[in-house]
């Protein structure tokens, strides 16, 4: 008989981010309270209202020629190629060799909002303007959201369970949810799991804009994502990707794999109310944060940190605060709690991931980072957010919370490993 509560724990990350293309880049900037907001250099965007955005720079695909060449990187979409870069990135880092020994209890779950957002785009105009048979042969397979996790399976051998998950601004964190609970029922000794996003195109800033969620704030990008700030008025738009290896315990150990921390909870709920607003007072998210508690054997004491979703808008950060006080009673008063997105921007799909490697790190360095930009206190929004200056704090176990259109919400816990 399968043995379903198996010890799940973190071996490898890898990143690709607004904030820099490794995880230790990625982590120094966090800590140091450095934004990256600025504008938009991959298009003109001087016709839209938004003008600005968090995103990825210096990355070159060529420095992955190991894993995919320059031919085939030019048919294929951005997110993929980000995909490859955080995956090789992970694997490395875990030492966690593929091969045919393996390969068939080795899965992947990588999710994306959107998908191939620059590459449907691309190929909407060739069609137009020159006829459906100019459209590559490539769009169709290189679009399509599950290719992150396929992509990553070719080039990297995984053969275990394999697809992709889609829920807005959670993808992410279902995607190691989802992983986790796969390899506890004994689907997979290990798992490539994570997000990926790269929406940032000219229909991807003018689509999220028009949803009147995103800052205006063209005179100021680098101080326009102020998570929980009285005078926030929306999210910064950014990209990139987050790869994280999951594994037994036991697999770990055999062969003397870092753990860099235990996954122990997960839980997941909608607020089945609006498409893109949360419900008052977030309903799903109590739901969910309570589920993922329950799962990991946990009260809401046990909890040290909160790495929030904490978007910048007026309603989710007001919503989110909400579900904290409810989860964790007067607790949530000494929690600290901060928000990634107010450096990285929101990376959509990609998000849930990366901010899960910067709760990983924390309880790893005993170090959480700050929510810059938080300048002047909303009533509804009252907690301890780690304003502006990096803290230093002794981390067990730490919560990472999702929330995207659609009301889906997605929680996980991960604690410090103990044998």
């Amino acid at each position: 008989m399968l043995d379903t509560n198996r010890r799940v724990v973190v071996t490898g990350m890898g990143a690709i981010s607004p904030l820099g293309n490794s995880v230790e880049t990625l982590w120094a900037n966090l800590l140091a309270g450095k934004s990256v907001a600025r504008p938009v250099t991959r298009f003109d965007a001087s016709r839209y209202a938004v003008q600005f955005a968090c995103e990825v720079a210096d990355f070159n695909i060529e420095d992955y020629s190991e894993y995919v060449d320059k031919k085939e990187a030019r048919r294929m979409d951005l997110f993929l190629l980000y995909a490859i870069a955080a995956a090789a990135e992970a694997l490395k880092d875990s030492g966690l060799k593929i091969d045919e020994s393996n390969a068939d209890q080795v899965g992947a779950i990588v999710g994306s909002g959107i998908g191939g957002l620059q590459l449907m785009q691309e190929s909407a105009r060739t069609m137009f303007d020159k006829g459906p048979m100019r459209v590559s042969p490539f769009t169709g397979p290189y679009m399509i959201p599950n290719m992150a996790a396929g992509e990553i399976a070719i080039v990297f051998g995984p053969r275990g369970p394999n697809f992709s998950v889609a829920s807005a601004c959670a993808t992410g964190t279902h995607a190691l949810g989802e992983a986790y609970e796969i390899i506890k029922r004994g689907d997979a000794e290990a798992m490539v799991t994570g997000g990926v996003e790269a929406s940032l195109t000219e229909l991807g800033l003018a689509a999220f804009h028009r949803t009147q969620a995103m800052s205006t704030r063209n005179d100021d990008p680098a101080r326009a994502s102020r998570p929980f700030d009285a005078k926030r008025d929306g999210f910064v738009f950014g990209d990139g990707a987050g790869i994280l290896i999951f594994e037994t315990l036991e697999s770990a150990k055999a062969r003397g794999a870092r753990i860099y921390a235990e996954i122990v909870g997960y839980g997941a709920t909608d607020d089945a109310f609006h498409i893109s607003a949360p419900v008052e007072g977030g309903r799903g998210a109590v739901k969910a944060m309570q589920r993922a508690l329950k799962k990991a054997g946990l009260t809401p004491d046990d909890v040290d940190y909160i790495n929030a979703h904490g978007t910048s808008t007026v309603l989710n950060d007001a919503a989110e605060t909400a579900a904290i006080k409810t989860v964790f009673g007067e607790r949530a008063y000494q929690l600290p709690i901060s928000s990634s997105k107010s450096m990285l921007g929101h990376m959509l799909g990609a998000a849930g991931a990366v901010e899960a490697i910067a709760a990983i790190k924390t309880i790893e360095t005993g170090k959480i980072h700050p929510t810059i930009n938080y300048e002047f206190p909303d009533p509804a929004c009252d907690l301890d957010y780690v304003p502006n200056e990096m803290r230093a704090a002794n981390v067990r176990v730490a919560m990472s919370n999702s929330f995207g259109f659609g009301g889906h919400n997605a929680i996980v816990i991960f604690k410090k490993y103990e044998s």
